[in-house]
């Protein structure tokens, strides 16, 4: 029985140097789960403080009329749905177009739906008396947004932000319908090689598992300090 599981190891991960089909493609996912987190967290801090302007102003309708149908439409649709339009119908006639920057822009406008609502929820529970603490010191809105909404919302919804990452470090497993070679692609890739389809698809499943008890083991840190921090 060990003979033939090293057997098999040997010829999904060492023969040809199969093995580097699962590094690459943990390096792009790596990639495309960084750089869409940080175009989530620009595009949803945006639409929430558009939002909870309104909520709270009035003003901006028009943006806040955009930023609703961002919303209903990102979060109403599969995010593969998404992946396939940008890919096929938006940059089709696109030959040259990186498939990485395609696979960032769609994991990050999905990302950026939902952050947008991690941040407004935190900036709606910060009690409105801290408005008027702001107004009563002689800052506008602006200023007292900055000065003493956000750094009380963002504590609040931080731990948040980072569950709703490691959830979309998983949603990007789904980067190969447009032929990405991401992790789980690379995976497929050996299995397609070697006709073995458990053991590329365990590793690759053991490297996701790893990695998000990794982060969720940092976020359950970060929010035992926050905590802390409180007292």
């Amino acid at each position: 029985m060990f003979q033939e599981w090293q057997d098999k190891f040997v010829n999904n991960f060492i023969t040809d140097d199969r093995w580097k089909y699962i590094a690459d493609g943990l390096v792009t996912t790596l990639q495309v789960t960084f750089f869409a987190v940080i175009i989530g967290i620009v595009l949803g801090f945006l639409v929430a403080v558009v939002r909870s302007t309104y909520d709270k102003t009035g003003k901006l309708g028009i943006l806040n009329a955009l930023c609703k149908l961002y919303l209903t439409v990102i979060r109403g649709t599969p995010v593969v749905v998404q992946l396939l339009i940008i890919y096929f119908v938006i940059f089709g006639s696109a030959r040259d177009i990186s498939k990485v920057a395609v696979a960032v822009m769609a994991f990050g406008f999905n990302s950026g739906a939902y952050v947008a609502e991690i941040f407004r929820s935190g900036i709606m529970s910060v009690d409105s008396g801290q408005f008027e603490a702001g107004r009563s010191l002689g800052f506008n809105y602006v200023q007292t947004m900055r000065y003493i909404i956000m750094p009380q919302a963002f504590k609040n919804v931080l731990p948040a932000l980072c569950n709703e990452f490691i959830v979309l470090l998983k949603e990007t497993s789904v980067s190969g319908y447009i032929a990405l070679q991401d992790l789980t692609k690379g995976g497929d890739i050996i299995r397609s090689r070697t006709y073995d389809a458990m053991m590329p698809l365990l590793a690759v499943a053991v490297i996701y598992l790893t990695m998000v008890i990794i982060f969720t083991k940092l976020v359950n840190i970060l929010e035992r300090r926050l905590r802390s921090s409180d007292h």
